[in-house]
């Protein structure tokens, strides 16, 4: 062990004259401890919220979308686009969609909804929570027998009051247009399954259906609004729009999940950089208790720090002491913040002890997601305030006059 090393834990760990330096110095590792532990947890939250609602929207909705530039009657040649789409590296699955809102006469309440017009089968571009539903199949949309299917999210057929295999009518906004004018339509279609994805907005909001019923429904021919595309990587959306501008023409555009929910991104982004900063002030007043303690136990050792210069000590090593010491406590302070910060995280992401109103957040519980990287930048942070708090203390030490201090001992 260094000799700055050894004398720096021993003064760290000596009983003092002065008791309140003792206490200073134990309130200077909590607090550091208590910074680390509030920023690691923190940021695991931000960290599980983003990734919970990514990959819930992710499962939910395509990465790339072909729209129209100008919203008008629709894509007309979509059966013509997607063996050329499928064909872009990277590219899982291109599938048509066609959106439409409606409303759902149930047996409790009328409720609004969007209808998906969908590719039953392995062209739906549909994500695997979807495909399992809750309850039946989504085989059961291409029943041609009796009435059309239609699939309901979770709590929208809650909401509704309808149940697997219940017949529920769907009243259509755009409708038949007749000498009078457009008219609402009312089609009864079978509840063939109930989808729940845990995303409260879709499984609230959405309802599954065949597109020839979709279109039917809306009042349309074969033409879809949008084209899905699904990648082996989300984070490619980018560079697989750019390559399918040239092959949908200029009529339509390719848009990313990324340019859909940038407000959401930017609002996680902004909400960690606002608790870094927050939660940062705790370090800085863990850092102004070292100083603190630093600067009295300069006071109190100035004997010993005259006897250490007398028997040759330089005043370098003077001052490796005491940025030793801001270093041991800045350290141990880490250590015990991280240990417990994951810790935290962990039993409560674990056993979801920390309950949402699905409601108002959209997810039932606060997610953990604590990252490694973030601990070793956390950690080192802690360390360079409490090294940076040291450097006066340790400065002042080294300007002490050894005869001056043992004249009169």
């Amino acid at each position: 062990m260094r000799f700055e090393t050894f004398v720096a834990n021993r003064y760290l760990r000596a009983k003092r004259r002065q008791k309140a330096i003792s206490l200073v110095t134990v309130i200077s590792i909590l607090g550091v401890a208590a910074g680390v532990m509030a920023l690691v947890v923190a940021l695991a939250i931000n960290n599980g919220f983003r990734r919970t609602l990514q990959d819930t929207l992710l499962s939910a909705t395509a990465h790339v979308s072909i729209l129209e530039k100008q919203p008008g009657y629709g894509i007309k040649e979509w059966p013509n686009l997607l063996p050329k789409l499928q064909a872009i590296p990277g590219v899982k699955s291109a599938a048509p969609g066609l959106y439409g809102p409606i409303f759902l006469s149930g047996p409790q309440q009328s409720q609004g909804a969007i209808l998906k017009g969908i590719l039953p089968g392995p062209d739906s571009g549909l994500s695997d929570s979807m495909l399992k539903l809750k309850e039946g199949s989504i085989q059961g949309l291409n029943k041609t027998d009796g009435l059309p299917g239609i699939v309901l999210g979770s709590r929208l057929a809650q909401s509704t009051g309808m149940l697997l295999n219940s017949i529920v009518t769907v009243i259509s906004p755009q409708g038949e247009l007749t000498p009078f004018g457009p008219r609402p339509s009312f089609t009864k279609l079978r509840v063939v399954g109930i989808f729940e994805t845990g995303f409260s907005d879709i499984d609230s909001q959405w309802a599954l259906a065949s597109l020839g019923t979709a279109q039917q429904l809306l009042s349309l021919e074969d033409v879809v609004n949008t084209i899905e595309i699904k990648l082996d990587d989300p984070e490619r959306a980018a560079e697989v729009a750019k390559a399918a501008t040239p092959i949908v023409g200029d009529d339509l555009v390719p848009t990313t999940w990324m340019e859909q929910n940038r407000q959401l991104r930017n609002a996680l982004k902004l909400e960690r950089l606002v608790t870094v900063i927050t939660i940062g002030l705790i370090q800085l007043v863990a850092g102004l208790n070292i100083f603190i303690t630093l600067t009295m136990m300069v006071m109190e050792k100035t004997r010993d720090i005259a006897v250490l210069m007398s028997m040759g000590a330089r005043r370098e090593q003077i001052r490796r002491i005491f940025l030793m010491e801001g270093v041991l406590i800045g350290s141990i302070g880490a250590v015990l913040g991280l240990a417990l910060g994951y810790a935290i995280c962990f039993i409560c992401g674990h056993y979801k002890l920390i309950r949402l109103d699905e409601d108002v957040y959209a997810l039932n519980f606060v997610p953990f997601e604590p990252l490694w990287y973030d601990g070793i930048w956390i950690a080192a942070a802690a360390l360079a305030v409490s090294v940076a708090a040291t450097l006066y203390p340790a400065t002042a030490a080294t300007k002490i006059a050894p005869a001056e201090t043992l004249r009169y001992e």
